[in-house]
């Protein structure tokens, strides 16, 4: 195992762990919490004279897809769930196979526990030749684990409009063709489908701040959590 691999799994054992025990002892104060970064509107309220604002944050559509098992499978269908979201190709010959192998090894984070918390999507940009043979032959190159890894297509248009409007990947990365989305970036989704990052998924820096990131939703999504339930989660235990 190369130091670059080593580094890899180390961030990923011990970063859940410290992101825990940081938020929970220390409190938000003292960590940064993932941002959400869009709103769709700012509604103001009068309560006892006093007036206030509410940020109305961007939530991401619901949206359709065929997986590479194919099946029909919705961002519904995991509803409560944190997102990691990826675009990418399978006849990418540059960036793609590198991307995927970062999306493995956050996959390999959370193995025990991602069917449950976690869920990645890498979304076909070039659906015309990504056929669910296609893209399940793809994926059988980086994961065995089917259900909390999709990779899918569907109709071009749809998954444009998604990328752009829902996902804002031209405003997270303004050098991308909007003709053909072609992104190194994992988006982070909560469970309210609200955006809280995007991370370069060729820089291990900020593949390490994903890892971190992860479990500080997880924890968000429930504050009162013990350790030791925090642990169960995290690692499929009943």
């Amino acid at each position: 195992m190369n130091k670059r691999a080593l580094l890899g799994l180390m961030v990923a054992i011990v970063l859940p762990f410290t992101g825990y025990y940081i938020v929970k002892y220390y409190g938000e104060a003292a960590v940064q919490m993932p941002h959400r970064y869009f709103f769709d509107s700012v509604v103001t309220n009068v309560n006892n004279g006093k007036l206030t604002t509410d940020t109305i944050w961007h939530k991401v559509s619901n949206i359709s897809f065929t997986n590479q098992l194919g099946k029909t499978v919705s961002l519904n269908d995991v509803k409560g769930k944190i997102l990691v979201i990826d675009f990418f190709f399978s006849r990418c010959p540059s960036i793609c196979p590198d991307l995927a192998k970062a999306m493995k090894r956050l996959q390999n984070s959370f193995i025990n526990s991602n069917d449950s918390i976690v869920q990645f999507i890498s979304v076909s940009i070039d659906p015309v030749h990504d056929s669910v043979p296609q893209l399940r032959k793809f994926a059988n190159r980086y994961t065995s684990n089917h259900d909390s890894w999709w990779f899918v297509t569907g109709n071009k248009k749809e998954i444009y409009d998604f990328a752009l409007h829902e996902i804002k990947a031209n405003i997270a990365d303004v050098n991308i063709d909007t003709a053909f989305i072609h992104t190194e970036n994992f988006f982070l989704l909560d469970k309210d489908r609200v955006i809280r990052g995007w991370y370069n998924g060729l820089d291990t820096v900020a593949q390490a701040k994903l890892v971190r990131d992860i479990p500080l939703l997880m924890l968000e999504k429930n504050k009162k959590r013990t350790f030791k339930q925090f642990l169960n989660e995290l690692f499929g235990r009943s």
